[in-house]
Parts: structure tokens; C-alpha cells; sequence
């Protein structure tokens, strides 16, 4: 009888749907909107689901009996001890059947179950969030307009595998403790203790600053709300035994980063100058703030530093964790017994990297492999790695082989420039598990609009972002180009960073730390931001959201040039300064003078060929507005302008049969193209970029028709526009210019 019984419960198990099975573990009961309908026609399970409840009570003998259990209870009290190996192979077989249904209609039999597992379900928190590509992965669709996948992936296989529940420490695979307080910053940072009085007077306490200047870095400008306020300068010499690196990152960096080095592989520094610099204040877990990052020069070395540290940091998280884990098992103690077992967040992601692109997001994990990997002969073991070369990868020949852009935006746009992805990477020792779900991932890598998608908004039905609850470290690389996307997904994300957890998620709470139970993570989160400019919403969210108990680094240099030597072109530049009371009416201080002082002057038909430069969209919707309200002869190009009018509109402005062109910003960005026949130029604003300046001051050149001696350059400016104006003129000349309180007309004429 009781195996009888057991195999009737286990069909009746397997019969049901997932969303039956959480409506029945949830209420206790099945659903009667959902029908029990096999996928396969010639064996119905609803017979022998029948044959199952034929054995329970019915409601008239229940209430007769009622110490008798019922059909419903029984199966419930089945579905709660089914132990997670058993739901795992569940899945698994789910996937396999969904899977090969997949390969016979697509007739690619030549891909494995294990990297193209996909399961269909709409539970967020077991599955990770499978990125979008919209218009092939050329990525030349209009910014923001992927599509979400109905499917999510859930790699089950190798779910037990990288489980820091059911692992333990493994000497022989380099999975290596030592966690000394005292000397490894990891160790000392996570221990560090805070008070409550201390939390409650981060909000009154003024913000401590001391300046130092770096060999490479420059100017460096130390800060913290707490009270105290600890600076160093760096040493001369650098041994990798201390930093304190776990193993075996100490024999694979030097392997990984020796393009960079200008001696052989075994040079006395493992570092550059300024990777030295950056990964002494990256492992001391202060906040760093960047604004020197630049695809073209240092792009890839900063990359590399900051994935060395990332890896380190979650090596030894994880390996705490398991030693804690063995701890348990050899000690036979209870986890809730002592304190010092308290390894843990509230949910396992650790690490959250932002970038812009896939292409970003494939070379991030290659540097994973290679920094666990290094020239060892044994290969780690990578899941799915064929899908995820697949997704983020390009192909070369998808590039037009004629197209010349500028050598900086060909540095930026390479590979695959879809900007809508997110996926979770798990590494356990000396494997690394690609698509994990984000609830069993480390580290989280995504960009701005992948994140947005999935966070959700206020009303949303189908939102999560309890993944971000236990973020230690936050790396945000490229920050620039946010600006040309949607800076707004970056605000929602940093609103939703470390937030108390809707749902536990399993997560045992006697092993969690202290401060994370207390809600006090955003205090010991590390947040790397990564820029190629100095930009007051930059700045802004640097200031506000980066609190970290161990204090804050922001690289600060002037620019002492400025872009307006680049322009090539004798060219009058006019700069005309903007007063306005305050920042939040800089915008409407800035239409009003260019409406009422600067546009009378390009009315008459003598002033044609006039291209207006716009930053905003904003803005550039305002003006077209008006330009059309007063029926001016114009066109104008944005960023969501087609092809064929784009050629159209460039055209026209070129013979002269539309007098003034509206351009943006972001137009100029994300195509690069040359605008002939500009005669008279307004910025209404100056550039997000410095380099932009003289770009389109140079685009003047490219029609000359004797008419040199006509051209005009016109500026737009106020006082809050200092950190551009600096960047565009000089530091000096800026001084000079913002310290006069009247309209200011300077004529400057570019070096050649």
C-alpha cells in the first residue's frame, strides 16, 4: 500500500502544471480556472490524475470524518518534502522535452541541452532575465526599442553545482581562505562595525575633504560624511602578496595583463602606473569616482583592473562561505549558535556591473575566464558558453566595409552595440556558470535600460528588484554614454540599490550579517563610476548615492587647453553669456535669449546656411515647435529621424533651400556624420562632449566656396555651464569669463 500510494501521489505530482504547483503550495488547494491538459495527446493525464483522487475522501465523508486527510492535503504535504534535487530534475526534464521540440523545428540538432536550455515561466525570482537583441545585433535600431523574450532561462543542470547551500571548501581546487582581520581589507571592510549613532548623524554631518595629488592620477579629493577621514598616498613598489589576492588570481593576472605591461610577462610590477593607483584605492573599498576613462587610450586597462578586483572580492566571499559551510559540518554546531557564521546578504548577488553594450558585457566575462583560468593546462568549466559567444558576439562582416567615422567613435561602436541585456554569472572555485539566475548568480551584468525593464515601476504588476538588495559592489563603466541613452534608467536603478527584500528568497537569516539585517548595506557598498567627462549629473549621483562608510575618491584635474585648439578653421567665436537666477531656470533664460538676441540676427536671408547645434531634445523639440509656430524656413535631424529624411534634410540645407537646421546632440553622437555647407554656426548649448566642439566647427571646411571670411561660431553659455565651458576654452579662460557678471562677447580664433 505504501508504495502504491507513493506512486499515485507522484503521478498526480507530475501531472500538474508549474503554476498549479505554486497555487497549490501557496493556498493549499488547486485552482479551478486551470485544467490538468497533458502536452501529449495519446496519454492524457487527467485519467490518472482521477485514478489518484479516487482514493480520497469524498466532501460528504469528510465532514462525516474529519480526522481523515484529505486527497489535496496529502498531495500538498508530497509537494513540500520534495527535496530541491528532485524539483532540479523536474526542470531539467522540462527543459530537455522544450529543447528538442526546439531543435526538430528549427533543425539545429547540432546544439547541446546544456547551453540551450530554456524553460517557459513567469517566476523572476528563479529566473534569470534573458537579454533582447531587437534588429539583429548590429544594434543600429533606434536606441531603446529592444523587445523583452517571452522566454526566461533557467539553467537547472547546474543549479546544485554551484550552490554555496550545499558546497563545501576544497582545498585541492585553489578554493583558498585566509581571512586575517587585521591585515586583508576584504576581511576588514565586511567585519567593520557600525553604530547607530553613527548611521543617524551621516544625514546632519558635513561632508570632510582633503586633497592630495597623485603621480598619475592627479588630483585626488578624499571625502566622507562619517567623522573620521583616513587618506594615504601610494607606494613606489607593489607586490601582488599585499594586496592579498585569493588564489589563483596572483599567477593568472600577470598572464592577463601582460599587453599592457611594457616588459616581459614576469616584470618586477604586475601594474601600470595607473592601474597601481586605481586597484589601491579599488582594494582599500573606497568609492571612486573616474572622469578620465576613454574607450580610444585607457578603456581596456581600466577594465582589466576592475575586473581583477571584482573577482577577488567574490572569490573571497564565496570562500568564506564554504569554510563557514565546512565549519558546520565537522563542528556538528548550530549555524544560529555563533556569531561569526554571519557570511552572508540577504540574497547572493554580490556585484553588479553596468555597461552600455554587449560587446562590453562578452569582454567582461572573457576576462573573467582568463583571470580564473590564467596558462594553466586544466580549463575551468564554463556553462553555456557557446550561447552566450552566440548572443553577445558579432559578426565582422555585418560592418559596412566603407564606413569612416571618427577613430573614437569606432573605439565606442565595435562589436555587438545592443544596449537591452542583462545577465547572472555564478562562480563557485574554479567554474563559472553563465545565465544563472539572478538569485543564485554573483555577479550581475546589465545595462541601464536591461535593468529598468525588469525593475519596473510604481503600479507594475510584474517588477522585481530584490536582486539588488545585497549589492557590495556596484561598478558603473562608460557612465558618458548613459547621457546619450536614458540617464533616467540610471537614477531608477541607483533609487533601487540596496533596498530591504519583499521576499525572503530562502535565505537563512542566521547566516546573515548584521548590517544587511539592519538595512545598513547601502553603507558598505563600494561604487566604481567610470567616465570620460566631468558632468554635473556625473557629479550628482556620485555625491548623493555614494555613502560608503570607508569614504569616497574623486579624481578632480582642470583641463588647461580646452578642445578649441583642435578647430582648424579661422573661426570667430563668440561666446554670449546667460543670466539666470537660479539652475532650474537656466532652461527657459536660455530660450528667451536665443529667441529675443539671437535668432533676429540669422532672419535675414543674407545669414542662410545656419546650423543649430542642441544638446537637449528637449530643448530641440522646443525649438522646433517654434520654428514651425513662426514658419521659418528650416529642417532638422534627430536621433529618431529616418534615413531617407536625414539624406533629405541634409540636402536641403546644402543648396541652400532650407535656411537654418536644428541638429541634436545625440544625432551627432550616434551617426557622426558630416553636415556640408554650414556657414553660420550656434551652439545653443555647449557640447556633452569637448571634442564635439571642434568637430562641428570643422565641418565648415567641408564646402569651401570662398566664403571663409563670413562664417560665424556662436556660443550659448551661463554660470552653470562651467565644468563644459572649461573643458571647451581652457580652465583660465573659463575663470575669466564666468567672473564678469555681464553679457561677455570674446573673440577667439582657433590654432591651427
Amino acid at each position: 500500500m505504501g508504495k502504491r500510494g507513493s506512486r499515485s501521489r507522484s503521478q498526480l505530482l507530475n501531472s500538474l502544471t508549474k503554476k498549479q504547483k505554486k497555487h497549490l503550495r501557496d493556498f493549499g488547494e488547486e485552482h479551478p480556472f486551470y485544467d490538468r491538459v497533458s502536452r501529449k495527446e495519446a496519454k492524457p493525464q487527467t485519467c490518472q490524475l482521477s485514478e489518484s483522487l479516487d482514493t480520497s475522501s469524498s466532501e460528504s465523508e469528510a465532514e462525516s470524518e474529519p480526522e481523515q486527510v484529505s486527497g489535496y492535503s496529502r498531495l500538498l504535504a508530497t509537494l513540500k518534502d520534495v527535496s530541491k534535487e528532485d524539483e532540479e530534475e523536474e526542470e531539467e526534464e522540462d527543459s530537455v522535452i522544450d529543447e528538442t521540440e526546439m531543435n526538430l523545428e528549427d533543425g539545429d540538432s547540432d546544439i547541446s541541452v546544456e547551453e540551450e536550455t530554456a524553460v517557459e515561466s513567469t517566476d523572476i525570482q528563479k529566473n534569470a532575465a534573458l537579454p533582447a537583441d531587437p534588429k539583429g545585433k548590429d544594434g543600429h535600431g533606434p536606441p531603446g526599442t529592444s523587445e523583452e523574450s517571452p522566454e526566461e532561462f533557467t539553467d537547472a543542470k547546474h543549479e546544485s553545482l554551484f550552490s554555496l547551500e550545499t558546497n563545501f571548501l576544497e582545498e585541492e581546487r585553489g578554493g583558498h581562505c585566509s581571512l586575517k582581520a587585521s591585515q586583508d581589507p576584504f576581511a576588514q571592510h565586511v567585519n567593520k562595525e557600525l553604530k547607530e549613532k553613527e548611521i543617524q548623524a551621516v544625514a546632519t554631518n558635513p561632508k570632510t575633504t582633503h586633497q592630495l595629488k597623485w603621480p598619475i592620477l592627479g588630483q585626488l579629493v578624499f571625502s566622507s560624511r562619517f567623522q573620521q577621514l583616513e587618506t594615504f598616498k601610494p607606494p613606489k613598489d607593489i607586490d601582488l602578496k599585499s594586496l592579498h589576492l585569493q588564489k589563483p588570481l596572483e599567477s593568472t593576472w600577470i598572464k592577463t595583463n601582460s599587453q599592457f605591461l611594457s616588459g616581459p610577462s614576469n616584470s618586477s610590477s604586475p601594474f601600470t602606473p595607473l592601474q597601481k593607483e586605481l586597484f589601491l584605492i579599488m582594494n582599500s573599498y573606497r568609492d571612486l569616482f573616474y572622469p578620465e576613462r576613454t574607450a580610444l587610450k585607457n578603456g581596456e586597462e581600466i577594465r582589466h583592473v576592475y575586473c581583477l578586483h571584482v573577482i577577488n572580492h567574490v572569490l573571497k566571499a564565496n570562500a568564506q562561505v564554504l569554510a563557514n559551510n565546512s565549519r558546520c559540518r565537522s563542528q556538528k554546531l548550530g549555524v544560529g549558535d555563533d556569531d561569526d557564521f554571519r557570511d552572508q546578504g540577504l540574497t547572493r548577488p554580490k556585484v553588479l556591473i553596468v555597461v552600455p553594450f554587449r560587446e562590453a558585457a562578452l569582454r567582461v566575462v572573457q576576462l573573467f575566464i582568463s583571470l580564473l583560468e590564467g596558462d594553466s593546462k586544466k580549463k575551468i568549466i564554463v556553462s553555456n558558453k557557446k550561447r552566450f559567444n552566440g548572443e553577445y558576439g558579432s559578426d565582422p562582416e555585418e560592418r559596412p566595409p566603407n564606413l569612416k567615422r571618427p577613430e573614437d567613435y569606432e573605439a565606442v561602436f565595435v562589436g555587438n552595440i545592443d544596449d537591452h541585456f542583462r545577465t547572472g554569472v555564478a562562480i563557485l572555485q574554479r567554474s563559472i556558470r553563465l545565465y544563472a539566475p539572478f538569485y543564485s548568480s554573483d555577479i550581475l551584468i546589465a545595462s541601464p535600460l536591461g535593468l529598468r525593464t525588469i525593475i519596473g515601476g510604481e503600479g507594475e504588476k510584474k517588477r522585481d528588484f530584490d536582486f539588488l538588495s545585497s549589492i557590495e559592489l556596484l561598478i558603473i563603466d562608460q557612465a558618458d554614454i548613459y547621457l546619450m541613452q536614458n540617464w533616467e534608467h540610471v537614477l531608477h536603478l541607483m533609487n533601487h540599490m540596496n533596498l530591504l527584500p519583499l521576499d525572503s528568497h530562502g535565505v537563512d537569516f542566521s547566516r546573515v550579517r548584521m548590517w544587511s539585517l539592519n538595512n545598513w548595506s547601502k553603507y558598505y557598498r563600494q561604487t566604481l563610476l567610470f567616465g570620460a567627462l566631468q558632468d554635473a549629473q556625473i557629479n550628482s549621483v556620485f555625491n548623493k548615492y555614494c555613502i560608503n562608510v570607508q569614504g569616497q575618491v574623486a579624481v578632480r584635474n582642470v583641463p588647461m587647453t580646452g578642445s578649441i585648439s583642435h578647430v582648424l578653421v579661422q573661426l570667430p567665436h563668440v561666446f554670449q553669456r546667460i543670466e539666470a537666477e537660479n539652475l532650474a531656470s537656466v532652461i527657459d533664460a536660455r530660450f528667451n535669449f536665443f529667441v529675443n538676441k539671437i535668432l533676429p540676427q540669422y532672419r535675414d536671408a543674407v545669414m542662410s546656411h545656419t546650423l543649430i547645434y542642441v544638446p537637449s531634445y528637449f530643448d530641440f523639440v522646443r525649438l522646433r515647435n517654434y520654428f514651425k509656430k513662426e514658419e521659418l524656413n528650416f529642417t532638422h535631424i534627430c536621433e529618431y529621424t529616418r534615413k531617407s529624411g536625414v539624406s533629405r534634410a541634409r540636402h536641403f540645407f546644402l543648396q541652400g533651400e532650407k535656411q537654418f537646421l536644428l541638429l541634436t546632440e545625440r544625432f551627432h553622437f550616434y551617426k557622426r556624420y558630416t553636415i556640408k555647407g554650414i556657414r553660420n554656426l550656434i551652439f545653443y548649448e555647449l557640447p556633452t562632449y569637448p571634442h564635439f566642439y571642434s568637430e562641428v566647427c570643422n565641418m565648415l571646411q567641408a564646402t569651401t566656396r570662398g566664403e571663409e571670411a563670413a562664417w560665424t561660431c556662436t556660443v550659448l553659455y551661463s554660470k552653470y555651464d562651467a565644468q563644459r565651458l572649461a573643458a571647451v576654452v581652457g580652465v583660465e579662460r573659463a575663470a575669466q569669463m564666468l567672473q564678469s557678471k555681464k553679457n561677455v562677447h570674446l573673440f577667439i580664433t582657433g590654432e591651427r
